[in-house]
């Protein structure tokens, strides 16, 4: 059994490949960088077409791509191998979430570590990486919570502008008109995206809107309403 224990651990040995220490610290390091990048893709984003997959994969993609860089190191022949199945899976694949293109490569890295016999490089690439997908999970990681609800109305005339605009700060942190357009029968169609003061009282808002007069055709969508791109 101990002959078996010392094979696996000391696998690596001679192979040109850095000790389980060096790889462990590259892993983090990745993982501290692949964080600053996604805080600050977070940050810098702007439009409409932002997706929590593409950051968390952001996240993802740093440590992955460090570990096989460590597997390739002093080793062309792996580097070969690697591309080829790379190759292959872009040939047979098209995957349209980054989410998942993450998860390919990590089963692709496990695979060529196993492989080339590099037993303690692919457990604590399978460890960490695995916690790190967990984490990003339980911390909803890459998400924005900027609005609660979008609202779309009717108004008639000029008079029900101040009453909306009252209304809609009373009950709302945060208010962002996304359209506005005149209609033919001299009424205006508006959108606004609310980040409501207490997200339980939405009904309330509804019928407080409804209720206005010259305010009408109004509808209130949840924020899970929205697709993400």
């Amino acid at each position: 059994m101990s002959g078996w224990l010392d094979q696996f651990l000391n696998s690596e040995v001679g192979s040109g490949t850095p000790g389980p220490e060096t790889i462990l610290l590259v892993i983090l390091l990745a993982l501290c960088i692949g964080h600053v990048v996604g805080w600050i893709y977070m940050w810098t984003h702007a439009g409409l077409s932002y997706s929590q997959m593409f950051v968390a994969s952001l996240v993802v993609m740093p440590p992955m791509v460090a570990l096989v860089m460590q597997l390739m190191v002093g080793d062309v022949i792996t580097a070969i191998g690697l591309m080829a199945v790379f190759a292959m899976v872009r040939f047979r694949n098209v995957l349209k979430d980054t989410r998942d293109a993450s998860f390919v490569l990590w089963a692709i890295v496990e695979g060529m570590a196993v492989g080339t016999m590099r037993f303690p490089t692919a457990l604590i690439g399978l460890v960490c990486v695995g916690i790190l997908f967990v984490y990003l999970r339980i911390t909803s990681f890459g998400g924005r919570h900027r609005f609660d609800v979008i609202v779309s109305l009717q108004t008639f005339g000029d008079a029900p502008l101040a009453a909306l605009r009252q209304i809609l700060r009373r009950h709302s942190v945060r208010v962002q008109l996304t359209s506005q357009r005149e209609l033919a029968d001299q009424s205006r169609d508006f959108s606004y995206r609310l980040l409501l003061r207490n997200p339980m009282r939405s009904g309330e808002l509804l019928q407080e809107l409804e209720s206005t007069e010259g305010i009408g055709h109004v509808s209130l969508f949840h924020r899970e309403d929205e697709s993400e791109i």
